[in-house]
């Protein structure tokens, strides 16, 4: 028998119909003998619902009564699925954040989990019922409701499965697992059997969107078994790891990530002088824009090019704040680019293995695609290109490091 912790997000219990069939599953796992906790999300659709009722009153919400709004979507979903499983013969009993007491800190809208009281939940189990948790929410000290952010569903699942010592964490979504890289780029994508935290935190990281990135850094701390999972398909999933001994037979590289969201800006002519990449990130920082990957050249006239990307969503700011620098320090202009792209191979198998980056680069070249920026770490390489290349670069790097699904054999 084992503690089982299952994450089931907002498509998934999106309607009625959705919940009744989630109900479903949790009960042939509870027929099969395991003790349950279920982490919901609100029904797909709802907070931004409940942001949008808020922004009606005031274009500013005060964060702390945000939160009251916005925990109300799981709090619908819980009640739901807790009756759904009564109805079924299995006894439920549905928690808020609060009433587990899943304690945060005071950060209203994007709030970090600091401890969780497993009592409750452990005296629930022992007497047979499933226990449905709201996820996302939690309180702080002084008993105010708070919100881990979106996504953080992902984290709270991981995150009780961590306080109870959960076999497994199960993360119900819209796909049956990690794929090598997104099959609506490359329908030979494959679905990965297993995956370390190391490699599913760079894809996350570098714009694979299936798991929330603080739900794999937490799983990763405490070593919860991570299993990716489709809501209403049958099928093993993906499971994600710390063990790293098992693929030593696996491909180099696992995956491949992509991300169309990036902006370069380049500042050219700056005088070439201690401090000055400070004073170029400095004020950017200071706007509250994150900056990706960087690149600086000397020039032969004792000046240098700087650049870097940022968020599309900051490029404007971030072109106004670079301009008014390249003033204060003498620069001799800024130039920008929105059509770009960032794509990356992922593998722990990176270490023991030289030449990825040149494989990764011959392939880029027979294509005629040009690299524009790079940057490296141990398990990953990823190379800034023009946006209209991304997918031929996606396919052409999938065949390379020879990931694509075996055609079907004939007799």
């Amino acid at each position: 028998m084992a503690l089982i912790v299952q994450k089931f997000g907002g498509t998934s219990v999106g309607t009625v119909e959705r919940i009744e069939q989630v109900a479903d599953k949790v009960k042939k796992f509870r027929e099969a003998g395991d003790d349950l906790v279920v982490v919901l999300s609100a029904m797909s659709g709802e907070t931004n619902r409940l942001i949008d009722l808020a922004k009606q009153i005031t274009g500013q919400p005060e964060p702390r009564e945000l939160d009251v709004i916005v925990s109300t979507g799981e709090q619908v979903t819980i009640a739901l699925l807790a009756m759904a499983l009564i109805k079924r013969g299995v006894p439920a009993v549905s928690y808020t954040g609060n009433q587990v007491r899943i304690l945060t800190d005071s950060a209203h809208n994007k709030a970090r989990i600091l401890q969780i009281d497993d009592q409750k939940i452990r005296g629930d189990l022992k007497a047979g019922r499933v226990v449905v948790v709201a996820g996302f929410q939690g309180v702080d000290e002084q008993g105010n409701i708070t919100t881990l952010g979106r996504g953080g569903s992902d984290t709270t699942g991981v995150a009780l499965a961590a306080a109870l010592k959960a076999d497994e964490c199960q993360i119900y979504t819209d796909v049956d697992g990690v794929y090598t890289t997104d099959p609506r780029v490359v329908s030979q994508a494959q679905r990965l059997d297993k995956i370390t935290f190391e490699e599913m935190l760079e894809m996350a990281s570098l714009g694979s969107k299936v798991l929330q990135i603080r739900a794999v850094e937490f799983a990763g701390k405490y070593n919860v078994p991570l299993r990716v999972l489709h809501s209403f398909k049958e099928g093993p999933g993906t499971l994600i790891t710390i063990d790293e001994e098992e693929t030593m037979e696996q491909p180099i590289i696992s995956g491949i990530a992509f991300n169309r969201d990036e902006a370069k800006l380049t500042i050219r002519g700056v005088p070439d002088t201690p401090g000055v990449a400070f004073k170029i990130l400095g004020p950017i920082s200071g706007a509250n824009i994150e900056v990706d990957m960087i690149v600086q050249n000397v020039s032969h006239d004792n000046t240098t090019d700087f650049t870097f990307t940022v968020h599309r969503n900051d490029y404007v700011k971030a072109e106004q704040v670079l301009k008014n620098t390249a003033k204060e320090i003498g620069a001799r202009e800024v130039i920008g680019d929105t059509k770009i792209a960032k794509v990356s191979i992922v593998g722990v198998g990176m270490r023991s293995h030289a030449g990825v980056a040149s494989r990764m680069f011959e392939a880029l070249a027979k294509e005629s695609i040009n690299i524009q920026m790079i940057s490296t770490s141990e398990i990953k390489v990823s190379v800034v290109i023009e946006e209209k290349y991304l997918e031929l670069a996606v396919r052409a790097l999938h065949t390379a490091f020879e990931l694509d699904a075996a055609a079907p054999q004939g007799e």
